[in-house]
């Protein structure tokens, strides 16, 4: 981990080389790693034992990240998983349904279910300068973590800077803005109590 952090820091003090990497590492147009990075990626991302993902898996996980499957874990078919500006560690027992969209930074605790269509997302667009396009105004991060035994129904939407406790369901469809405590049930646009469990 230190090693990863020194490079880290040596590629911000150098942002020729960090710019020249980021081309050889991804294709800029589509904004995933290049074919022969995705080639190289069962030998640095980390899969636990028994662990699998399907292959029509978009696994947008380059190298300079980490993305780390637990064991037993699944991810399912046409899931998006996508650690280009923050690590994705998934837990043991865990099971991300058909379509979900994972774009790190993400922390998924262990015998988490979510549901099919669910969005977690930890980045954001900048849009607050109107001077200038919002294209140009770059990206933030806010990290988002859900804990342990959780469900999340279908096509719900967790954003960015939440944290969600163990023991939890999300209804389906709900929009997730704040923090959910432990032992609850959340439900709504945006997600709201609706009782202790």
């Amino acid at each position: 981990m230190k090693d990863k952090e020194t490079i880290r820091q040596g590629l911000k003090d150098n942002p020729r080389l960090k710019r020249w990497l980021d081309y050889l590492i991804m294709n800029q147009r589509d904004a995933r790693p290049r074919w022969y990075i995705r080639l190289l990626a069962p030998l640095y991302q980390h899969r636990g034992f028994g662990s699998k993902i399907y292959h029509s898996v978009r696994m947008d996980t380059p190298p300079y990240r980490d993305f780390s499957l637990g064991k037993q874990s699944v991810i399912e078919s046409f899931c998006c998983i996508n650690n280009a500006v923050g690590d994705i560690v998934i837990g043991d027992y865990t099971r991300i349904g058909i379509h979900n969209t994972i774009i790190g930074p993400v922390t998924i605790g262990s015998h988490v279910n979510l549901a099919q269509g669910i969005t977690v997302t930890a980045l954001n667009h900048n849009f607050e300068d109107t001077s200038l396009r919002i294209d140009e105004q770059g990206i933030s991060t806010q990290p988002v973590v859900i804990g342990n035994d959780v469900w999340i129904g279908a096509n719900a939407v967790i954003l960015p800077g939440v944290t969600i406790g163990n023991h939890v369901v999300v209804a389906a469809g709900a929009v997730v803005t704040k923090d959910v405590p432990d032992n609850t049930l959340v439900g709504g646009v945006p997600a709201k109590l609706i009782k202790q469990i």
